[in-house]
């Protein structure tokens, strides 16, 4: 940091991802998540800059994924690990086992919500009771709508897509 008041935040590289915007996706759906949690009173802190985010997460409370296809594929597809590019060798912690503090984890798309204490999904994927995948940047276990909607200790519908769902 040069101590500059304008200082402009570099976006992470992902060369390997579907759209070269992902980042900026990945962005604004926090910025609508954040907006939605705020109508229910759960007001979530978010740094800005990159090197904040690298060093402590995205947020003192929590990490925001979207999954863009959950309630196409009626699961959630929580990430485990991942790699920057997938010719790096080896994948790092993330997402739940990111190297952080954070205790809620929030994950959804422009249609429903989930918000779940962090250890909850932890201990749920040590069961071994849900399938893993892996794709060349990204290790994730599916969780079944149903047991989204059971053991998530917030769900918030945005429109009718979210609340048949719950319904």
């Amino acid at each position: 940091m040069d101590g500059s008041i304008l200082e402009m935040k570099s976006q992470p590289n992902y060369p390997d991802a579907k759209h070269s915007d992902t980042y900026t996706i990945g962005m604004e759906f926090e910025d609508f998540v954040r907006d939605k949690c705020s109508e229910i009173g759960l007001i979530l802190q978010r740094f800005s800059s990159f090197k904040y985010q690298l060093e402590r997460g995205d947020g003192r409370l929590d990490e925001i994924k979207l999954d863009s296809r959950c309630t196409d594929t009626g699961r959630l597809s929580i990430e485990i690990a991942e790699k920057s590019k997938a010719a790096n060798p080896s994948f790092v912690s993330s997402g739940i086992y990111a190297d952080s503090d954070f205790w809620l984890y929030i994950q959804g798309n422009e249609h429903i919500i989930f918000i779940f204490p962090r250890n909850i999904l932890k201990l749920l994927h040590k069961t071994g009771r849900y399938k893993e995948h892996e794709l060349p940047t990204i290790k994730k276990f599916y969780l079944p709508m149903a047991d989204a909607l059971k053991y998530a200790a917030k769900v918030i519908p945005v429109d009718d897509v979210g609340k048949n769902l719950i319904a």
